[in-house]
């Protein structure tokens, strides 16, 4: 008989997940995702102003909220018709790549790591073989034993204390954990070293974008005037410092975070036969090389269906393609409410019926998340990393089947364990990797534009809304970190009529769909290994191979679950 074990929440992630699963002779046999926090954004922009609505909507997440603020003015200026100047798709691009890195090294160390790495067992390492391992797999400078034995001494004093700080209730001892002290030690150094490094990337959207996070955007480009000369502007001393973090970021990646997954995936191969899901992967496409408007970025965009990467099926964001469902979540539309709707003629109407906290089960015959179904001609689709990787792939991208060949090779895991947890983790790495090298490239470009004496960074031919439709609608799209983001919009009469975001973890954490399909969370658990119900650490690494983005509600609720009070119309971030 199968027994039902709940994961409530899924911590080191960005809001509120629960995750419900069936577990019977030691295996998942099915598993339920539900996001129990309100969304509501897309009311809240109604009738406002179309070019401050990314200010908004970039409020969705305070950790990827680039990616939202330039999915909405890309949906603004299509909808209107504006063409930015070529520098401004060059920053634009710059700030996307500084995003990926930062977003990618945080999540692998401080947010996954931890799912396979026993920070307890570093005590027993023996420095010196730390030393020896580190320099067997990259050139990084802080190698020492010395270096990995004070660090050892530190970690010692959490433990002593009784606190262990920063790596408090972790699943020290699961028997699922497989590294040796040394890898562990050596993990540990470099989550730190992380730590630190993070606080400088980000440093590229202040630069450009005046502050991090919610850096500033402009529909029609960007709002930094460049100035070489001017120490109020984007000067040449502001851009050197730019091209400086570009090449540490990428330092960093190549010589610490490559190494790294490497080193500790080579212990944890069977992962790859474990997470593989349903076999559907769809990516947006980002990175644009000559201009968003073009045909040609980065990374491609496309859809795989049941694994064949010998056809990449075509991506519409204008067609019915893609559609919105409601039959299992918190939400009403009007019409038939098993009837899904295409983002422009979407709704947000919330309607809460699930149980009260705090209470031991959902009751899964009915309506069971905050996150809406998204479906692509019908299909559930997995986004992120493993999706953009997959497609360029497919699609004869030279540079990606290198990348990936050299992590299967170095694996000596075949080319099917792409499409599991382990993929899923590899392929991440490969997207900071080409992001930072990219991001050298737009920056090389920016530069010869302005040296060419280009210095446009904005267009505002058609900013005032009288030179506008009465009527028009337009979409803006990106590979946020996490995957396919979306936004649509309908302008009326100078005003946002109606405004709809479809985001990375709504594609893969949504609950079922009218035809009882799973999405991507609950797909890929089925068939996991769980070796202990109490700590179900299987589960938080498969789904923290997503790097799931759920946040930002309020809800408040006494002791007895009683509900006291609430703030209505917060979103999900779900990218």
């Amino acid at each position: 008989m199968a027994e039902r074990i709940v994961v409530d929440p899924i911590t080191r992630i960005e809001g509120h997940l629960r995750i419900e699963a069936e577990v019977k002779d030691g295996k998942i046999v099915d598993a339920w995702s539900s996001c129990t926090m309100v969304r509501g954004l897309e009311n809240i922009v109604k009738g406002r102003d179309p070019r401050d609505v990314w200010a908004f909507v970039q409020r969705t997440c305070g950790v990827c909220t680039t990616a939202h603020a330039l999915s909405s003015v890309r949906a603004v200026e299509d909808a209107i018709g504006i063409q930015v100047p070529p520098n401004a798709d060059l920053v634009r691009n710059i700030m996307a790549s500084a995003l990926y890195q930062h977003d990618h090294v945080v999540h692998f160390y401080h947010l996954h790591a931890l799912d396979w790495v026993d920070i307890v067992s570093s005590l027993k390492a023996d420095p010196a073989e730390t030393s020896k391992i580190a320099q067997s797999i990259s050139n990084w400078p802080k190698s020492s034993p010395g270096y990995f034995s004070d660090l050892q001494k530190r970690l010692t004093k959490f433990v002593e204390s009784g606190q262990l700080g920063i790596f408090a209730n972790g699943y020290w001892g699961h028997p699922a954990m497989k590294l040796p002290p040394e890898v562990n030690l050596l993990a540990v150094a470099h989550y730190l070293e992380a730590l630190e490094w993070q606080k400088e990337i980000v440093k590229i959207h202040t630069i450009f974008g005046g502050k991090n996070p919610h850096p500033n955007y402009l529909v029609g480009g960007m709002a930094c005037a460049i100035n070489i000369d001017d120490p109020g502007g984007l000067n040449a001393e502001r851009l050197a410092y730019v091209h400086r973090l570009l090449e540490d970021g990428k330092k960093f990646i190549e010589q610490v975070y490559i190494p790294d997954l490497l080193a500790i995936a080579s212990y944890y191969k069977d992962w790859g036969a474990i997470g593989k899901g349903f076999g559907n992967y769809m990516s947006y496409g980002e990175f644009p090389v000559n201009g968003y408007t073009g045909d040609e970025f980065k990374y491609k965009s496309g859809v795989i269906l049941d694994r064949d990467l010998s056809k990449v099926h075509e991506v519409n964001h204008r067609n019915n393609d893609i559609q919105e469902f409601v039959n299992n979540s918190w939400y009403d539309y009007s019409g038939d409410g098993d009837a899904g709707k295409h983002p422009w003629e979407g709704e947000t109407n919330i309607n809460y019926t699930g149980p009260k906290p705090p209470y031991k089960h959902l009751d899964v015959d009915q309506k069971y998340s905050f996150i809406k179904t998204p479906r692509w001609k019908g299909k559930p689709m997995e986004v992120g990393p493993l999706a953009r990787v997959l497609v360029n792939f497919a699609k004869g991208d030279k540079e990606t089947q290198e990348e990936v060949k050299a992590v299967l090779k170095y694996l000596d895991v075949p080319v099917d364990a792409l499409f599991s947890t382990l993929g899923r983790t590899a392929a991440r790495a490969i997207c900071a990797k080409q992001s930072a090298s990219w991001g050298l490239e737009f920056y090389d470009q920016l530069i010869t534009n302005i040296k060419n004496g280009d210095t446009r960074m904005a267009n505002t031919e058609k900013w005032e809304p009288s030179t506008w439709p009465k009527e028009c609608k337009g979409v803006g799209f990106m590979e946020a970190p996490r995957g396919a983001l979306a936004h649509w919009i309908q302008i009326k009469d100078g005003k946002t009529a109606n405004y709809q975001q479809v985001v990375p973890s709504t594609w893969n954490a949504s609950p079922r769909d009218p035809k009882g399909q799973r999405s991507a969370y609950e797909s890929t658990l089925l068939g996991t290994p769980v070796a202990d119900k109490k700590l179900p650490l299987e589960i938080i690494r498969t789904i923290h191979s997503f790097d799931p983005c759920i946040a930002c509600s309020v809800h408040l609720y006494d002791e007895h679950g009683k509900h006291i009070t609430g703030v209505d119309n917060i979103s999900v971030c779900t990218v």
